[in-house]
């Protein structure tokens, strides 16, 4: 702070046009001002000796950059004070310290020397002195003096004789520069204020200042007001609450948040934590204890808590070992499904000769209704173990799985940790529905996160985000189940063991129906056998001609819709035993949805027979093919993929490099368009196993020789005519048995696979395995081309094929419903 002006020593003191310069840092000097300096500079020191040396005079001049250390002529200011060298003292650090009065403004003209010291020659800037007390002057003094009274009201300091001194003051320049040093402003805006050499705008520029302060040190009470407010009001709280502690002592009532605690750490003792849970846990307790218990990340950690002591760290559920008892259930629950069966007890058996082993991860794989997920329920009932589904199915965020960090308001586990605690134990039966419904966006891909939930090699440390703790899932059963396999990432597919559960035949699904899904919906229809009978062949009749699907949802709901016509009757007082039989069906459940498939009456020529898979089973396929005269095109109709159409381009390539052997008319390749139409243009179909279909449908057009009606086929084609496997072989053979077709032609490599079907479907069908397109040809055409009339021969696709343009009764046409999804492709293979 600067010392209280006071008078030069003389007023008449003749100042020099030339001076040292002693450049200043972080102070501005006025004139009439007694201030000490240090000074450390060598530059400075001998500026100082100089001055001593001589009148004692010295220009003080401030620098423009506080960090420089060495200045040049530009980066001090032209405006300073001349100051006169009171006493001079040195320290033992070898630095002098100077006591220095300032006796008026000057301004630096030149440099006269700038080593070792600066010397300057400058010009004193007389001070105007106001004529008389004008009123102006008057008034700006009294405003500037309220306004400093009003700064030292709100808060600022200034040393009593300061302020004594400046209610005395009445010269309008000295007043503006006692103000303007004492007030502990920034060096720009004090240098500013220094440099307006007249009194009365100079005495203005400081109002404006303060004015400023003021408008500043309001702001700064209002806020400490505020915060001392809030202050008060928290302390006011403690206080009540501290009292309120006192009276429940007194009264003998018991402090809840030391029994909070207490409860606390007996629950996190009981849980049986492995060391590392329970070395967070009782972190976490610690935190809680000192926290106030109204502040929000109290309750944050006591939901932690909650959710780390209410988990089954040590808690499983013991296994029932016994192996028939298991499979009793197995059979019980589910018809068929032997090798879903079959690999449950090989569990259990290896489960009872090792007691540590980890659990399988199993995918069941099968279109909708075939029950996946009814069979995890009935392998959970056979181990003994807690049950727990959580759906898939449309998950797109990775902390589905793995939950959110704890820093997130709301934040909770993931699903599999959610699952977990819902079942109370840590190995229960963990059925992940959907898997090929999940989805990924901008939040992750939470497939990727489920790669660490099931793999048997990584979920020994399972770590969610919100626990930060892991968790061991090495006994847990994980079963997921899938539609499709195609969708699962390759990574995750990988980690699982695939079982496929195929569609059901009309053999099973009625032995499901009568075992099953009668007794269950005779019971929630509230009626017994007494009310209603259903014969096997109106069950049959319902099967085939009211359901079309691989499971069994839409069947139950047609016994259910028997079900309900009965139990109204019943309730209408109506009381009889209702049968129902194939001939008064229709009055319950209408006219059939859909109709057999006829045979074709003749063979024809340029129709084929094949066999598709789709999502729902098997398929018949009839293919189309006729020719015209044009320059030999190719046209593919029928809404067919890109798969399917290159196997009909390489199906008409076969059949023009066996032009000798099927007797055709090398010409006709030329001159003929060729089309190849598949009813039910409205569905999507895609796939190679069509391949053989296709060819054969060519030969016999452009061969000129029937194929026969009973047959049905499927397999790729090569060009070279070989024929290679295919997949779906159960739903094609049953599409083929359901359409009373009598022989079915299959890829030889495809013989291999029989052993997974069962015997009683492969009853009267003869199974005919080709390994080339001749083998196809010999078995699917009525005679062989070799054997062929001449007449046939020489003309060629004659007059005969154009019975190949007939409508022919087509499984997709007419108006009847389809197996597949409209939206779907209608594939002949996987």
């Amino acid at each position: 702070m600067p010392a209280e002006p006071t008078e030069p020593e003389s007023q008449n003191v003749e100042i020099p046009d030339q001076l040292p310069l002693l450049p200043v840092r972080d102070i501005v000097v006025f004139p009439y001002m007694v201030l000490p300096l240090f000074v450390g500079r060598e530059m400075s020191i001998k500026a100082i000796e100089a001055a001593l040396a001589g009148n004692r005079m010295i220009f003080l001049a401030t620098q423009k950059a506080l960090d420089v250390e060495n200045p040049k002529p530009e980066d001090i200011h032209d405006v300073g004070t001349i100051g006169i060298v009171m006493r001079m003292l040195k320290l033992p650090d070898e630095r002098i310290k100077i006591l220095v009065q300032g006796l008026a403004k000057g301004k630096i003209q030149s440099y006269i020397q700038t080593d070792p010291y600066y010397s300057v020659r400058m010009t004193k800037l007389a001070e105007a002195k106001p004529a008389g007390a004008s009123l102006e002057a008057e008034a700006v003094m009294r405003t500037v003096k309220e306004q400093l009274e009003r700064i030292v009201g709100l808060g600022k300091t200034l040393m009593p004789d300061v302020m004594v001194v400046i209610e005395n003051l009445e010269d309008p320049g000295r007043l503006a520069d006692m103000i303007a040093s004492n007030l502990g402003l920034k060096v720009e805006v004090t240098q500013e204020v220094l440099e307006v050499e007249d009194p009365i705008a100079r005495l203005r520029k400081v109002s404006e200042i303060l004015a400023k302060e003021v408008e500043v040190l309001s702001m700064q009470q209002k806020i400490q007001a505020q915060a001392k407010g809030e202050m008060d009001k928290t302390q006011r709280e403690y206080f009540l609450r501290e009292q309120l502690k006192a009276i429940q002592k007194e009264l003998g009532e018991l402090d809840e948040r030391a029994e909070e605690i207490a409860e606390f750490r007996k629950r996190i003792k009981d849980a049986k934590m492995p060391d590392k849970v329970l070395k967070e846990c009782e972190k976490q307790l610690k935190r809680l204890e000192k926290m106030h218990p109204d502040t929000a990340e109290s309750a944050t950690v006591r939901t932690y808590l909650e959710w780390m002591v209410d988990l089954p760290w040590s808690k499983r559920s013991k296994d029932n070992l016994d192996i028939k008892a298991a499979a009793k259930v197995l059979n019980e629950d589910h018809y068929d499904l032997e090798k879903v069966k079959e690999r449950i007890l090989e569990y259990l058996a290896v489960r009872k000769l090792k007691e540590k082993m980890k659990g399988p991860i199993l995918c069941f794989v099968g279109p909708p209704g075939v029950g996946k997920t009814s069979l995890g329920k009935s392998i959970a009932r056979a181990l003994g173990r807690e049950f727990v589904r959580v759906s898939l199915g449309g998950v797109r965020d990775e902390a589905e799985i793995r939950g959110h960090r704890r820093t997130y308001v709301g934040a909770l586990p993931g699903r599999i940790i959610q699952g977990i605690k819902q079942a109370g134990t840590s190995n229960p039966v963990f059925m992940m529905d959907e898997v090929d419904k999940v989805g990924m966006d901008f939040r992750g891909d939470p497939s990727a996160a489920l790669l660490e939930v099931l793999d048997p090699e990584q979920n020994h440390a399972f770590g969610d985000h919100y626990l930060g703790v892991p968790f061991d899932l090495t006994e847990v059963m994980f079963i997921t189940t899938a539609n499709l396999i195609d969708p699962i990432l390759s990574a995750l597919r990988d980690r699982m063991e695939i079982i496929e559960i195929p569609g059901y035949t009309e053999e099973e699904k009625l032995g499901i129906a009568q075992r099953y899904l009668i007794p269950r919906q005779l019971k929630e229809h509230g009626i017994t056998e007494e009310h209603i009978k259903i014969t096997e062949p109106a069950l049959r009749q319902v099967i085939a001609q009211y359901t079309r699907e691989a499971g069994v949802r839409n069947l139950e709901r047609e016994i259910a819709n028997l079900m309900r016509k009965v139990a109204k009757k019943v309730a209408e007082g109506k009381v009889q035993c209702y049968q129902i039989t194939p001939a008064n069906l229709h009055k319950s459940l209408g006219v059939p949805k859909f109709l057999p498939e006829s045979e074709q009456e003749t063979d024809e020529v340029g129709v084929c027979t094949g066999l598709a898979w789709t999502e729902t089973g098997g398929d018949v396929l009839y293919i189309e093919a006729t020719s015209m005269k044009g320059k030999g095109q190719l046209t593919l109709t029928g809404h067919l993929g890109d798969v399917m159409k290159e196997s009909a381009q390489a199906a008409l390539s076969y059949v023009r490099s066996r032009e000798t052997l099927l007797g055709i008319n090398p010409d006709l390749f030329s001159k003929t368009d060729i089309h190849i139409h598949v009813p039910a243009g409205a569905i999507p179909k895609d796939g190679p196993s069509a391949g053989i279909t296709m060819a054969t449908a060519l030969a016999s057009l452009l061969a000129n020789i029937p194929v026969r009606r009973d047959v049905a086929m499927t397999g790729e084609i090569t060009l070279r005519g070989r024929v290679l496997p295919i997949g779906g072989l159960k739903e094609k053979i049953l599409a083929a048995k359901r359409a009373k077709l009598s022989t079915v032609i299959l890829p030889k490599r495809n013989e291999k696979d029989l052993e997974e079907i069962p015997k009683h479907l492969l009853k009267g069908i003869r199974l005919v395995f080709a390994q080339t397109m001749d083998d196809v040809i010999k078995a699917a055409l009525r005679h062989h081309p070799e054997t062929a009339p001449q007449s046939a021969k020489r003309n060629g696709a004659g007059r005969k094929s154009r019975q190949a343009a007939r409508p022919v009764r087509s499984r997709f046409g007419r108006g009847k419903k389809v197996a597949a999804s409209p939206t779907g492709p209608l594939s002949p293979a996987r």
